[in-house]
């Protein structure tokens, strides 16, 4: 089959390309710069005339697009969109339930959250693993001093652009209160958030004055979604990442990969911003511990980077994901802390048990090859969108 490809800088797209074409299927890849808006004419105009040019048979994507949809649906063509971001907006866009929607989500939680509002064009996958390049990276030279580490962590700190809470200044005293106090909580609390749960309308409306979110009208995602996720949690994530990180510079070599360079976290070594294509497996692959602390959106799904890492043959030391346990096991596959000190601990011991940690980074990367791969995944995606 012909499948139309949004050509946009998403992650995983030569491994997703690679997967297709190895399943049988011809892609073509579309670019278009308004791919990310809600509504463009010059999007459908330019679609339009792609489809007109090229037998497609579906279209594809990386994380859910409504204009993609829209178009799609113009032409009776089948959309499969894999959502890895958590959160993303655009799942509450009204063009979530377009009958030629067939969007996968990363995060079981998430899922059943749209499927109780009554959408039936969502369903779960857990995210694929490119199990291809770091045999390629491998065979190849690379800077062994600075691809490699004893500890390390490769994400955002959440300064900064990513910040949005820090523009909450100017709230009144009471809701400063009122979120520090919510954030201490849920720092206590792994494997469930509750801060959407815990928004009453007046801190609500404290903070749409200071922020002014406009939907303008094309979905229906509440404030108290918008506020918990997109503010609070990533301030929540910063906090924890910091405290983790620290403590564990405080305990072991640790070098960062992020891309603020001018981040400090005391004893650990920043290495700046890598490659996600050429240089982050290696990273994965020759670091003794991986450590991933997820994003505090992300309620139950494996994130995208303990994928990374186990696809790249590391080993992952990570906070607990309901997922992970449906599909992974742990001690096995996988290693997972309940807080800083059991973290602190499991870095002790594993750093200490060179072969038992090489045998469950050997684990889950047989794992991954199994069940995993994006060929595997892909396939698992046409059969349940029935297309093929």
């Amino acid at each position: 089959m012909n499948i139309l490809f949004l050509d946009w800088d998403c992650f995983g797209k030569t491994a997703a390309i690679s997967a297709w074409e190895e399943l049988g299927h011809h892609v073509f890849l579309f670019m278009h710069k308004d791919f990310d808006t809600r509504i463009s004419e010059d999007y459908e105009r330019s679609f339009d005339q792609f489809v007109c040019e090229n037998p497609i048979d579906f279209c594809f994507s990386f994380n859910y697009f409504p204009v993609l949809s829209e178009a799609a649906k113009k032409h009776d063509l089948p959309y499969i969109s894999f959502v890895y971001d958590s959160p993303h907006v655009m799942l509450y866009s009204y063009t979530i339930i377009n009958p030629n929607n067939h969007v996968f989500l990363f995060d079981r939680m998430e899922c059943i959250k749209l499927q109780s509002m009554g959408i039936s064009t969502v369903q779960y996958l857990p995210l694929p693993a490119d199990t291809t390049s770091i045999r390629s990276l491998l065979q190849q030279p690379y800077d062994t001093d600075k691809l490699s580490a004893e500890v390390s962590f490769v994400g955002s700190l959440y300064h900064e652009s990513h910040n949005l809470f820090d523009r909450l200044s100017n709230v009144n005293s009471y809701t400063k209160g009122y979120l520090d106090a919510i954030m201490q909580a849920q720092l206590e609390i792994s494997g469930y958030n509750f801060i959407e749960e815990v928004l009453p309308k007046d801190i609500v409306n404290e903070m749409q004055r200071v922020l002014q979110y406009d939907n303008r009208r094309y979905g229906v995602e509440t404030l108290e979604y918008i506020f918990a996720h997109y503010v609070i949690d990533r301030k929540i994530t910063q906090i924890e990442r910091k405290k983790l990180l620290s403590a564990a510079a405080m305990h072991s070599r640790l070098r960062l990969y992020t891309l603020d360079s001018s981040a400090v976290i005391t004893n650990a070594t920043n290495m700046g911003p890598v490659s996600y294509t050429t240089e982050m497996p290696l990273i994965f692959h020759n670091s003794k511990i991986n450590l991933n602390i997820s994003l505090r959106s992300i309620r139950s799904g494996i994130p995208l980077r303990c994928m990374d890492i186990l696809g790249a043959g590391g080993f992952l030391l990570t906070n607990y994901q309901a997922d992970l346990f449906e599909h992974f096991t742990s001690d096995v596959d996988f290693v997972y802390y309940e807080d800083e000190n059991d973290m602190l601990s499991k870095i002790d011991y594993y750093l200490t048990h060179d072969k038992k940690r090489k045998e469950i980074a050997a684990n889950g990367y047989e794992k991954v090859l199994k069940s995993h791969t994006f060929t595997k995944r892909f396939a698992e995606i046409l059969e349940l969108s029935h297309i093929c």
